[in-house]
């Protein structure tokens, strides 16, 4: 695995000698620009205005345009002296917990080995550390021509270094979601947790693969070699408008116990003496019905004897309890 970076954790007056390695690597079918007229490549060269030119990459630097129209060049030298103490030096600043930092700023992740047999106790005292007090280290890093705060974790027993993005540079989310005040009935809530767990059950994320990446290889194929491209059965159009939540999330839920055919009443959406509807979902709650009542008067095909015989109990037991004696109250 190539080498992205070298240099030193500094973890108070402990100093790790380390070297990242990129941590993952995005699968693409790899496609390039073409004339779409006759198949004829096409390529970016670089051009020198001022000499009306091409230019070679190796006479090629980094520029920046001053408001009033300057032009300064910057050299690799100028900007391998810049005097930033993160370009060799991962500086623990904090330990927190891994809650308080936002997914939403996390951005690539590197592997961190070790560069010598010296640092193998210091790395394990600091990923041990983290471990036992389920903490992530708080740090900064410059990487090619940026510096940025990163965060120190484990997985699967080797520290990760995952670089994050400032702060100011995640957008305020005012406005996006509805404005208006929205009701959502407790029936719908449990109803929306049914079918998570439902979708959840027997969920492995390794099992996901790139359908895209899949498709684009069966077209190029079917480029390569002549034939017609394979195209998918066009999907109905998915309603623009929910007229019914309760009945949205009631096929919902039938379609995935569909998918999940081992799923069980026991474990489905009649938690907590639910009532269930079709399918196993939960139903709304209504009035207890007298059904009951009415079955056991329908149900009187007893003799009529037997029905004078209970009225006479009853009508004793009312007078014995009419003629006790009141008890004292204490």
């Amino acid at each position: 695995m190539q080498t992205t970076w070298k240099g030193t954790i500094s973890f108070g007056l402990v100093s790790i000698p380390v070297h990242l390695y990129s941590a993952t690597k995005e699968h693409d079918v790899p496609l390039h620009q073409v004339h779409a007229r006759d198949g004829g490549r096409v390529r970016m060269k670089r051009y020198c205005e001022r000499e009306e030119k091409e230019v070679p990459y190796a006479e090629i630097a980094k520029g920046y345009e001053s408001p009033d129209g300057r032009t300064v060049t910057l050299t690799d030298e100028d900007l391998a002296d810049l005097p930033l103490p993160s370009k060799k030096i991962i500086d623990v600043l904090a330990f927190v917990d891994e809650g308080e930092i936002d997914p939403l700023m996390f951005s690539k992740a590197y592997y961190v080995g070790v560069a010598d047999k010296a640092a193998a106790k210091p790395y394990a005292l600091l990923r041990d550390a983290l471990v036992e007090s389920g903490q992530i280290a708080v740090t900064k890093i410059a990487l090619r021509t940026r510096e940025s705060p990163a965060v120190l974790r484990v997985h699967d027993g080797t520290l990760v270094l995952q670089t994050c993005i400032w702060p100011d540079e995640v957008r305020p989310a005012a406005g996006i979601a509805p404005e208006e005040k929205v009701t959502v009935r407790p029936q719908e809530l449990k109803m929306a947790r049914s079918l998570m767990e439902t979708l959840s059950e027997d969920f492995d994320l390794d099992q996901l693969h790139d359908d895209y990446q899949q498709a684009l290889q069966q077209v190029i194929e079917a480029r390569l070699q002549g034939v017609e491209v394979p195209h998918e059965e066009e999907a109905g159009a998915a309603p623009d408008n929910v007229i019914d939540l309760m009945e949205a999330l009631r096929s919902s839920l039938r379609q995935a116990k569909d998918a999940h055919p081992g799923r069980t009443r026991a474990d489905g959406a009649g938690e907590a003496g639910e009532p269930e509807g079709p399918a196993g979902e939960p139903a709304e709650k209504k009035p207890a019905p007298r059904k009951r009542a009415a079955a056991k008067r329908t149900t009187a095909a007893e003799p009529a004897t037997t029905a004078r015989k209970t009225a006479k109990s009853a009508a004793k037991k009312t007078t014995t309890r009419k003629t006790a004696t009141p008890r004292k109250a204490s």
